[in-house]
């Protein structure tokens, strides 16, 4: 795993994406840092790091799109799976690397609300819990990316695929507030995300009867429950939507509030990405 995490690392900085990465990060955080905090005389800190996380969605997908796309395009990924390293080193090597180049924009901000105490009185407990959260929202969104990787050849197609993920999780809040939210339409909604859900596994596994078995229960599960009950189904996608949105999760943090649960979520995603990743990898390695 060591080897892997000093390949990547060093494979960003003599690409130069890492130093454009960092330089870009740097410039949009110091931008906001300066016109909130010190033109407007904002003493919170949170303020600057809120309206920096829209840049994920632009800057992220730039990021992560090589680090499985390339090796895929280039077979290089047969080196790496014919190798004694487990899949799982591979996937956490990888992404501990693209980590520690964000972590680098991390570290340079942590000095700020330390810059910013020698005007005033500055909440800090808020200031680095929103550094906090700032962190798990873009390790969770590292992870997306690592995944999105992992499903293609092309640098170009993960970029966008990832770019359109992001922009979703960016406006979901506001999509589940204008999709309809009777029950009906809220079965067919979970209907249809089922069925995708059954198409991505195909795609990871290749294997038809599991997918199919599990549409098949999952489908069955969904109508059994619309008709026997179909209240439940009232506001859901609202509801849903609102507990898996990444940024809103991140709202806790905003408001300088250290929130437990929306810490393990963010390592839940993490977690589950890379493991969907692993997955990945390890069909390759055995078909």
């Amino acid at each position: 795993m060591l080897a892997i995490y000093k390949k990547e690392l060093r494979s960003y900085f003599t690409s130069m994406l890492g130093y454009v990465f960092i330089a870009f990060f740097l410039i949009i955080i110091g931008i906001n840092f300066f016109y909130e905090n010190l033109v407007n005389g904002y003493a919170n800190f949170e303020y600057t790091i809120t309206n920096v996380t829209f840049i994920f969605v632009l800057l992220v997908p730039i990021l992560t799109m090589r680090l499985m796309a390339e090796e895929n395009k280039q077979k290089t990924d047969q080196l790496l799976l014919t190798s004694p390293l487990s899949a799982g080193a591979i996937v956490v090597g990888k992404f501990l690397a693209v980590f520690t180049i964000f972590f680098l924009v991390v570290a340079v901000t942590l000095t700020y609300p330390l810059i910013l105490k020698q005007f005033g009185n500055v909440p800090m407990p808020g200031a680095y819990a929103s550094l906090l959260g700032f962190s798990m929202l873009g390790g969770a969104y590292l992870a997306i990316g690592l995944f999105i990787s992992s499903l293609t050849e092309s640098q170009m197609v993960a970029a966008v695929i990832t770019f359109f993920t992001f922009l979703f999780t960016a406006f979901m809040d506001g999509i589940a507030n204008v999709i309809p939210s009777n029950n009906k339409t809220a079965f067919i909604f979970f209907s249809v995300i089922l069925i995708i859900i059954c198409l991505i596994l195909y795609f990871m596994m290749h294997n038809l009867i599991i997918s199919v078995t599990i549409g098949l229960i999952g489908e069955i599960g969904l109508a059994v429950i619309y008709y026997v009950k179909p209240t439940l189904f009232d506001g859901l996608i609202i509801k849903v939507f609102n507990w898996i949105s990444v940024i809103s999760r991140f709202d806790s943090f905003q408001y300088s509030i250290l929130d437990l649960s929306s810490i393990v979520y963010y390592i839940s995603i993490i977690v589950l990405f890379l493991f969907l990743t692993i997955q990945v990898l390890k069909k390759k390695r055995w078909s």
